[in-house]
């Protein structure tokens, strides 16, 4: 009895430290609450938005925009989405341009999104790694080490830190989406959830339960070589120029030195898109801006799709690496993100940034560690049993559907249902193949390397049935 009398006053310390911290989180999380947006539309949902202190002992803080959904907060998923690059941001790309509840335009007011993700999940977008967007580090040094590994790491310190602010969604289900460089970005994620799980106490462990990434990075090899194939059997690249190719060129991740004539042949594949937009062959390309495709920015977003291949051209910018649909949207996001009210609103460049905003990041000028493939992480996922969809709009030429095909096909899966059109509004959406373990192949027909911008309603209605795990539809009848 004495020892529990002894004991009672450690009880009410922890009970009121506690207490205290989940006031204090409290306090920052209406702290980040979005309420003047500049040009926003009236909405019944809430959303937040400021940042996420990594670590104690660091000047590290990764930026983040949350939508609740639109109804149903309390039992919809939470679904994190990454935009890639790498060195791109989710909030200029995803949720301003793609899937999020406000799309920018030309006038800078914000339009409401019929197809918003957040009708379906609770949606938070991550800017990652520091130095992309409105993400930042007092060390400059810390520029110069980013990659696969620091990137799957500060993400992770990410939601620790994030689900402790909100701490009501932590027993969610989770998911992970995004597109492009997250087919590298979401699978390392993942594996670094599923390992820490193991060994966290009950209040750290995140609920996630799989992940969904279109027109995916995942093998350099595949990736490359589907490029080549989409290029030639959509009549951008001649026969012979298709030959030269494969007969001069090893796609294979290994091969580090390149003969003169395979660069000069692919020299002679970018110049095939100069004038068309990569990331959606039959869409028009934005004639005011100065963005529009070169020879150069072509090559460097070739270079950095394989940086083995092309290990010799270290000076590569991102620019374009995410853009998709470009009359002329990403002009009208950088003209709004940079705009003082807005990310007073925002909660943003709270530090003061040294350099301007930019969709894709001019101060990450290296990336020291890129895996050739992530598909023996992709197999690890499927053997843990997480659901794992891997989607493609059909008019990329940046990661075709040529390229995901060949990559899945490195993995011998094998097929539990057979390739077959998929339907929305009685329309073909798509084409679908699914495997034993939990791996889905979806296209979405029509659409770029930015599928929400060019199909939204397929592409939320994608989402729709990957997270309550339904099959997609067999029938235009329905």
């Amino acid at each position: 009895m004495a020892l529990f009398r002894n004991l009672l006053p450690l009880f009410f310390t922890l009970l009121s430290s506690t207490a205290a911290e989940i006031d204090g989180d409290s306090r920052w999380r209406e702290a980040d609450r979005v309420t003047d947006l500049p040009g926003q539309p009236p909405v019944k949902f809430r959303h937040y938005a400021g940042y996420i202190k990594l670590r104690p002992n660091e000047e590290k803080a990764l930026f983040y925009w949350f939508f609740e959904a639109q109804n149903d907060v309390a039992h919809k998923p939470l679904v994190l989405w990454l935009n890639g690059g790498p060195g791109c941001s989710s909030i200029a790309y995803g949720a301003a341009q793609e899937l999020g509840p406000f799309l920018v335009q030309s006038n800078e007011k914000l339009k409401l999104n019929p197809f918003s993700w957040n009708k379906a999940a609770n949606m938070l977008f991550l800017e990652s790694p520091v130095g992309v967007g409105f993400s930042y580090t007092n060390k400059s040094s810390d520029l110069h080490t980013l990659g696969d590994k620091v990137t799957a790491a500060d993400s992770y310190a990410f939601l620790v830190g994030w689900f402790k602010r909100f701490p009501s969604f932590k027993l969610h289900q989770f998911y992970i989406t995004g597109e492009s460089y997250a087919g590298h970005y979401a699978p390392q994620l993942a594996e670094l959830i599923y390992e820490k799980n193991k060994q966290s106490s009950k209040d750290l462990i995140i609920n996630l339960k799989g992940l969904m990434i279109g027109n995916a990075a995942m093998n350099d090899e595949t990736d490359l070589k589907g490029m080549v194939e989409f290029a030639w059997s959509h009549a951008i690249i001649s026969d012979q120029l298709h030959v030269n190719i494969f007969k001069d060129c090893n796609f294979s991740a290994s091969a580090q030195n390149l003969t003169f004539s395979c660069l000069n042949f692919f020299r002679d594949f970018i110049v095939s898109y100069n004038k068309i937009d990569i990331y959606n062959i039959y869409a028009p390309i934005c004639l005011a801006s100065s963005s529009s495709s070169s020879f150069d920015s072509v090559f460097r977003l070739v270079s950095a799709a394989a940086p083995r291949i092309f290990s010799k051209y270290k000076s590569w910018n991102n620019e374009l690496l995410a853009r998709g649909y470009n009359p002329c949207t990403p002009n009208y996001a950088h003209k709004y993100f940079n705009r003082g009210d807005v990310q007073t609103a925002l909660h943003a460049n709270v530090t003061q940034l040294s350099y301007s905003y930019t969709l894709c990041s001019n101060v990450i000028l290296n990336w020291t560690d890129a895996p050739s493939s992530v598909l023996p992480i992709i197999q690890k996922l499927l053997r843990a049993q997480y659901r794992i969809w891997i989607y493609s709009g059909d008019t990329d030429g940046r990661i075709p559907i040529t390229s995901t095909k060949y990559s899945i096909n490195e993995m011998n899966l094998k097929i539990e249902e057979e390739w077959r059109a998929w339907y929305e509004r009685r329309q073909v959406a798509g084409w679908v193949e699914t495997y034993r373990g939990g791996l889905t192949l979806a296209t979405i027909r029509g659409a770029g390397h930015q599928a929400p911008v060019f199909a939204p309603r397929q592409s939320l209605a994608l989402l729709t049935y990957f997270l309550s795990s339904n099959r997609l539809h067999v029938s235009p009848k329905i």
